[in-house]
């Protein structure tokens, strides 16, 4: 079944109502037509079997049943990733989202080279939010990332780490492999950060500070990563050892009250 994602907020009861976006997708793109069955994704974690009622202004349908996706991976991570120049920051999110990313945090570093006004910023965070809305829907994911609006490095470090059992800082400079900063972790973490610069990496400073915040610099292997490639590896890799990556598939089971 076709897959759209909608608010909770817009869900009654057995009823629902898709907002304009999703419904002008389902009536002008795919042409689907009231009584067809579709999946609404509530961005929670929970998935709706819904039949299509109509398809008006905006499309209302008829809520069959209800199940608990089972996309989302055990391992939490958060990427704080160094703004690109360009639509790189797109890529990035829509890589991260596939990858069961949970946030992505973009932040200005001493290397970033697009600069904007506050309010422009937030009009590039609802952007990067919409990529990561679409991807999570293509991916089958339950839960949307949350994306931030851009802020200095300085402020993403100094917000608690909470229950963060792993901090990576990826540097190509004086850093432990990776493979030996992983050796180091026991027993296999739930919540993960990772620091990737951005076009030209972090300045040492920044990753002194990372340092002096608990976070340990590791660098990837022999070749220099480009930024947008970068975060989608060290994601890969996490979720391999400590996530979801390469294990078997499992089907969403209905929630039983």
């Amino acid at each position: 079944m076709r897959r759209f994602t909608i608010a909770p907020g817009r869900i009654d009861g057995d009823r629902v109502v898709f907002d304009r976006d999703e419904t002008r997708h389902m009536a002008g793109v795919l042409r689907l037509a009231p009584g067809d069955l579709v999946v609404a994704a509530d961005g929670r974690g929970r998935d709706y079997t819904v039949r299509i009622e109509s398809l008006g202004e905006t499309a209302t349908g008829t809520v069959l049943g209800v199940a608990t996706n089972r996309a989302e991976p055990a391992l939490a991570i958060t990427l704080v990733q160094g703004v690109p120049k360009g639509d790189k920051m797109e890529l990035i999110v829509r890589a991260a989202t596939e990858l069961g990313v949970a946030r992505v945090l973009p932040a200005i570093t001493e290397r970033t080279i697009v600069r904007l006004e506050p309010s422009r910023w937030r009009e590039r965070a609802r952007r990067w939010q919409r990529v990561a809305k679409e991807a999570a829907k293509q991916c089958g994911r339950g839960i949307i990332p949350e994306v931030g609006v851009p802020r200095p490095l300085a402020e993403w470090l100094e917000v608690p780490a909470g229950a963060a059992e792993l901090r990576l800082c990826l540097w190509e400079g004086e850093a432990l492999p990776l493979a030996r900063a992983l050796e180091a972790v026991a027993p296999p973490p739930r919540v993960a950060l990772v620091l990737v610069g951005p076009e030209g990496g972090l300045a040492r400073r920044e990753v002194e500070l990372a340092r002096a915040q608990g976070w340990t610099a590791a660098r990837l292997g022999p070749r220099i990563l480009r930024t947008e490639t970068a975060g989608p590896a060290i994601a890969a890799i996490l979720q391999f050892r400590f996530g979801d990556l390469g294990g078997g598939s499992t089907a969403a089971e209905p929630i039983r009250d």
